[in-house]
């Protein structure tokens, strides 16, 4: 075999190996209908309403927890139906931030979710105890900004309190992870 045939071949291999990986990274195997039997069933205008109290951790791509975080979100819900959730973000090292979304709901049962800081709409959906959370948020990094897919999977243990759980992805690779407590006052 010629080298210009070792190299295509190995040129084969390797994009074959980045779209096995890629598609994989991209698919997260668990429909958000999995939950639709379990309770205490999640509805968001119940929950998310008035104050809530978050705290959390941030891992990077290894699993290390690299920052700690508490939050206050006031949320409410207005005469059309659409929930607004005003949450402000302390981090152990005394960075503050503010995100302010918006939750409307969609035809199909679900919800579109915009906030300050997302790139376009992310799609949510919510069923028994479960809300599925899929958006592209810009995050702070170095002196820059960049872009990050997000997935978020948020379960309701009890009436008060709800963990989340996020994995970021960039181009299709983790590079960190988000997990939080939201309780309710």
């Amino acid at each position: 075999m010629n080298d210009i045939a070792k190299k295509s071949r190995r040129t084969l291999a390797c994009t074959a190996l980045i779209v096995l990986f890629t598609g994989l990274a991209g698919c997260s195997g668990v429909d958000v209908q999995t939950y639709k039997n379990n309770s205490p069933r999640l509805v968001l205008p119940q929950f998310f309403n008035g104050e809530l109290h978050a705290h959390g951790i941030v891992k990077n791509r290894q699993g290390k927890v690299i920052r700690y975080f508490n939050a206050k979100i006031l949320a409410h819900w207005d005469d059309a139906g659409i929930g607004h959730l005003d949450e402000y973000f302390e981090f152990d090292d005394g960075e503050q931030q503010r995100r302010q979304w918006q939750l409307q709901p969609d035809s199909m049962g679900g919800f579109i979710a915009t906030a300050n800081d997302t790139v376009g709409e992310g799609v949510g959906g919510v069923s028994g105890n479960a809300l599925f959370l899929n958006y592209v948020l810009t995050v702070p990094y170095k002196d820059n900004a960049i872009n990050v897919k997000v997935d978020d999977r948020m379960y309701m243990v009890n009436k008060n309190t709800l963990i989340n759980e996020s994995v970021l992805t960039k181009f299709g690779v983790k590079v960190g992870y988000v997990t939080l407590v939201v309780v309710k006052s």
